[in-house]
């Protein structure tokens, strides 16, 4: 029981399994992103074989990426409740369900409801509580560890996209999604991965329920020793459960997190219809359908070296206070590629695009989870991401076919990858005016305290703050009682 309990609070190891659940992570990152993305490879198959325009055949890719991101909340929700394995688990047989029934689709309805409702689901269910476990298990080389993990994506893409044409041009679009389906059924072996672990952060009381009337007195001791949420769904009356709940999502009245939120809106929707219009536009400028391909899988491998290298540079101590500007211009970088792609009209033209992309979407979508965990703290990890990544599904769903139509209005993309491209930079101008004016607030207040000389001592636990002052209140109290005296004196 002692050395359980010792396991139950060390921190995080740093290696050891660790390394196991990155292997996991990287797997899963493979299985849903990197698929997602091919998804866009099939998009001129569909549109050929159901005669359907751009902004209806789109819906397809959106839903996808709506529904992996809408739903992962409920990913994170069975993680932190049932557990990590089952949820990737059920996830990966959901996917694998969905791909496998859309095979057998006789319209573009069907596909949305399998191909895009299902299988999204089932991403949903492996994404964010796989990279939540990878937060679990580092601190130190986090950024470095998510770098490997998140590089799956890219190196999924860099092979899956030539395997996928080549798929299509052997057994047809519905063979190539017959053999994906049994491809991401290995979503179940990396939820095998994901071995729990319990941190010393993770083990909180809540003192104030001991002194409660609804909290039976045989198991206040067993309280004491157990986190906070999961033994509450099968101790615990409402009044407890809507206490975790309101412990689990605290952290979205944070400021912090509130700007990171908002500019979250907007970079997810200008990185997502590139990855869908890519392929069609450079086949509209008469390019070959496996040069078109290769794009992707160009920027796919690049993405792998933005997601290592930038982990291990933001890893260093010399950037590791930067990551925040080191994100902003990351999302920067892309948003000026996006403006500059309507004049990159052949493929030598579209490689060094592809490349400058791949590297700064790589670089950013690493430090998501890193900068999140500095926000709001590894205890919360899981349930953040679960509202970040959610944050991403109405630009997901709204971005490709706003594009989509707006190719079939203007009969160009350029207006398309112009408001990608302005979207981006203004989130990352949105964070660094947040950065600017708490600098400035910070540097106003400092002059304030320091006149006052007040010395407080802050514990920080999620979002509260606890500041104690009891020894400048007693002094208030003796200054007041003596003038006072003087006072009646006179």
């Amino acid at each position: 029981m002692a050395s359980s309990r010792r396991a139950r609070l060390r921190g995080p190891p740093d290696g050891g399994w660790g390394w196991m659940i990155v292997a996991g992570c990287f797997l899963v990152t493979i299985c849903t992103r990197a698929v997602t993305r091919c998804i866009s490879i099939f998009f001129v198959e569909f549109q050929a074989y159901f005669g359907q325009d751009y902004a209806r055949t789109a819906w397809i890719h959106s839903i996808v990426d709506c529904a992996t991101m809408l739903c992962a909340p409920l990913g994170s929700l069975i993680s932190n409740h049932v557990s990590c394995q089952v949820g990737i688990m059920l996830g990966g047989l959901l996917a694998s369900t969905g791909l496998i029934l859309s095979s057998f689709a006789a319209s573009l309805e069907h596909l949305y409801l399998s191909l895009g409702v299902l299988t999204g689901l089932g991403f949903a269910l492996c994404y964010s509580p796989a990279i939540a476990m990878v937060g679990k298990y580092f601190n130190k080389r986090k950024a470095l560890a998510y770098g490997i993990a998140m590089s799956g994506s890219g190196i999924g893409t860099f092979i899956l996209a030539p395997v996928v044409q080549l798929l299509i041009e052997q057994f047809s679009w519905r063979g190539a999604l017959l053999i994906l389906g049994g491809f991401v059924l290995n979503l179940c072996v990396c939820g095998a991965l994901m071995r729990p672990i319990s941190l010393k952060e993770d083990c909180r009381t809540a003192p104030e329920f001991l002194e409660q009337n609804y909290v039976p007195e045989t198991e206040k001791q067993d309280f004491k020793r157990t986190s906070i949420c999961p033994p509450l769904i099968k101790l615990w009356p409402h009044e407890c459960l809507c206490y975790c709940s309101w412990k689990e999502y605290d952290f979205l009245l944070m400021p912090g997190f509130m700007v990171l939120a908002v500019s979250i809106l907007f970079m997810a929707y200008g990185c997502s219809p590139l990855f869908v219009y890519l392929v069609p536009y450079a086949l509209s400028v008469g390019v070959s359908h496996h040069q078109a391909a290769f794009l992707m899988s160009i920027l796919g491998v690049i993405d792998i070296i933005g997601n290592i290298t930038f982990g291990w540079l933001t890893d260093r101590r010399c950037l590791k206070k930067h990551r925040y500007f080191c994100y902003l211009f990351a999302v920067g970088m892309d948003g000026l590629c996006c403006l500059f792609l309507p004049v990159l009209q052949s493929f030598p033209l579209l490689v060094p695009f592809s490349f400058t992309f791949g590297y700064f979407d790589g670089a950013y979508v690493t430090l998501i989870p890193v900068m999140t965990a500095d926000v709001v703290g590894t205890s919360l990890l899981s349930s953040a991401l679960g509202v970040v990544y959610f944050l991403h599904a109405i630009p997901y769903l709204v971005s490709p076919p706003v594009a989509g139509w707006l190719v079939d209005t203007t009969g160009s993309y350029t207006a398309s990858f112009l408001l990608c491209g302005f979207s981006m930079i203004f989130s990352s101008a949105l964070l660094c005016f947040a950065r600017l004016a708490k600098k400035i607030k910070r540097t106003h207040l400092r002059p304030l305290t320091g006149n006052m000389g007040l010395k407080q001592h802050i514990w920080t636990n999620g979002a509260i703050a606890y500041s104690v002052t009891a020894e400048l209140d007693q002094r208030d109290g003796e200054f007041l009682a003596v003038d006072t005296n003087s006072f009646s004196n006179r």
